[in-house]
């Protein structure tokens, strides 16, 4: 009887700056082109740090965007890095959360997430392009270094024998 195994690529570093990310403010990564590689799934995951003097109980909320045909993207996010969603209630509910990180009060924490499913986040099935957003309610700007800001990503497949 034929078995089938999970099979994880190399970890690959997504293209996505948030240091110095203001306060109130949302940020895009460049998008992930799923249509050669065809993973059947994504983990994703990373570190985000804050600034100075956060606010204890504010929130770093990752969410992920997709595109069903490579052109056009979910809340009219442009796919690339430093990309925003459009502003107003309508276009942001149409992104999917990802991960809520609460902060504390502590300047300069380094905050751990992941890893997360992107299939299960999308329903199920990976769209052809994807990338993440995050929103800063930590209540001040994120670290200015970008080396304390990191997302990676594995894609995962299965193979048969």
């Amino acid at each position: 009887m034929a078995e089938s195994k999970i099979k994880y690529a190399t970890a690959a570093a997504l293209t996505w700056t948030p240091e110095s990310l203001a306060n109130g403010s949302y940020d895009a990564s460049a998008a992930v082109d799923n249509t050669s590689n065809l993973y059947a799934d994504v983990l994703v995951g990373g570190k985000i740090t804050t600034g100075a003097s956060p606010s204890s109980g504010g929130v770093l909320t990752i969410y992920a965007y997709g595109s069903w045909d490579g052109t056009n993207y979910t809340a009219g996010v442009s796919g690339s890095d430093g990309g925003t969603p459009n502003a107003g209630e309508e276009s942001l509910i149409q992104l999917y959360r990802v991960a809520t990180i609460v902060v504390d009060a502590t300047s300069n924490h380094t905050y751990e997430w992941g890893p997360v499913s992107l299939a299960q986040v999308f329903g199920g099935v990976m769209p052809p392009k994807w990338g993440l957003v995050v929103y800063n309610g930590s209540g001040v700007a994120l670290n200015a270094t970008g080396g304390n800001h990191e997302t990676k990503y594995t894609g995962v497949t299965y193979t048969t024998a």
